[in-house]
């Protein structure tokens, strides 16, 4: 029996957190849970702000460290965040009586350290993005508050027995930023989704998810966080309103949303203000996290997604919309140029409102294109990014660290 752990700083709705919950998923259907026992600690889980897996009992999941705090006075957040996935791996280690082969961590390699006392157990890091470009130094203060943390990630990074990417843009990246680690060659490890969660039917959407009846609706998925650049899909809208008066033109905003996250709170209330000074709140509808549900019939209903994020790392919400048939309109750079071919499956922009304005109004003048587009995405996500090669490969990483 192998005992895979995943350690894991917040399990709530992201990105992050379906990439893992997918792998976690992967290694148990290809070891049909005889040959494999996977679980779940984390620093914090929350049953009305998850996704189901973690509470159906797929997952096993454990929680240490939420105790401890997520900021000081409003600041602190990495400080706090690497503190409290340290406390969850010394939990894991010496406390948890939990027997483990190998550690799948991800976004935090502070905690690298701790794990490998356990000197039988092997650690594999997964790397969304280094941390240390994630947050901007406008200040000495702040400069020299994280010079420490910096130099912590990238030592730490390199303790690793073996390190994932999520894209090639990413490796890229890991190699300019980690210059110390240039002995190590991280591997490419997309984080393809188990799409048999989007087969089956699909509910039709309620007034409250789209409220405009026969309207050409666009989407936009993601966290109400401010690197997201999600005023752009606002001010694309706008433009487009401008030429397209006459159309039945709606925006469904949706994204992953925690009352926890002053920043969560903060942009929503943001983009809701910058809505109305655009004159038009009344084409667009916020919806504060969904369902999975939900998720499909708004893919399915969409004319297309508009995916904002410039230099995204990989991007897993554009795969996802293009198994769904939606064609996708994102920034021209980082993942969505691995995932997204420009004028085939969807378009690669600028990230400007003048630049996805041009590419929505294409959607609106042939309504044909969405169909189109939508088909020829779906062959590519079939025969490109499947899940039986990302558990394929993953399988093999997991058991050539344990063996």
């Amino acid at each position: 029996m192998v005992n895979v752990v995943f350690l894991h700083p917040d399990l709530g709705i992201g990105g992050a957190e379906r990439a893992v919950i997918d792998a976690a998923l992967a290694l148990q259907s290809r070891n049909h849970q005889a040959s494999l026992k996977v679980e779940f600690v984390t620093a914090h889980h929350d049953d009305n702000h998850c996704f189901k897996e973690t509470t159906d009992g797929s997952l096993k999941v454990t929680v240490a460290g939420d105790w401890l705090p997520r900021s000081v006075c409003g600041r602190m957040y990495a400080l706090c965040a690497y503190l409290r996935m340290v406390y969850a791996a010394l939990y894991l280690v010496f406390f948890s009586g939990i027997s483990f082969d190998l550690v799948f961590c991800d976004q935090i390699s502070a905690c690298i350290p701790v794990l490998r006392l356990q000197r039988k157990a092997s650690v594999l890091f997964y790397c969304h993005f280094p941390d240390l470009l994630l947050t901007q130094r406008q200040t000495l203060l702040k400069r020299l508050y994280r010079k420490p943390l910096d130099w912590l990630e990238e030592w730490t990074t390199g303790l690793a027995h073996c390190v994932l990417v999520n894209s090639k843009f990413t490796a890229g990246v890991f190699h300019r930023t980690f210059t110390s680690l240039g002995y190590m060659e991280p591997d490419v490890l997309y984080p393809i989704p188990d799409f048999t969660q989007f087969d089956g039917e699909v509910i039709a959407p309620t007034d409250d998810l789209i409220p405009a009846k026969d309207a050409i609706v666009f989407l936009s998925i993601n966290r109400y966080e401010r690197k997201k650049n999600l005023p752009l899909a606002l001010d694309a809208m706008a433009c487009l309103l401008e030429k397209e008066s006459e159309q039945n033109i709606h925006l469904v905003m949706a994204g992953g949303y925690d009352d926890r996250v002053i920043e969560n709170r903060e942009h929503y209330l943001e983009l809701k203000e910058r809505a109305r000074s655009l004159g038009i709140e009344g084409h667009v509808t916020f919806k504060r996290s969904f369902s999975g549900e939900e998720k499909k019939t708004l893919l399915s209903s969409a004319e297309c997604l508009l995916y904002t994020p410039d230099q995204e790392h990989f991007g897993i919400v554009p795969i996802e919309a293009m198994y769904m048939q939606c064609p996708v309109v994102a920034v021209r750079s980082g993942g969505p140029l691995e995932t997204v071919v420009d004028g085939q499956t969807g378009f690669l922009c600028d990230p400007d409102a003048v630049s996805f304005c041009s590419a929505m109004e294409k959607f609106v003048s042939n309504r044909d294109l969405s169909k189109k587009f939508g088909r020829a995405g779906h062959e590519r996500v079939i025969s490109r990014f499947s899940f039986q090669a990302f558990t394929h490969k993953l399988n093999g990483i997991v058991m050539n660290l344990c063996a």
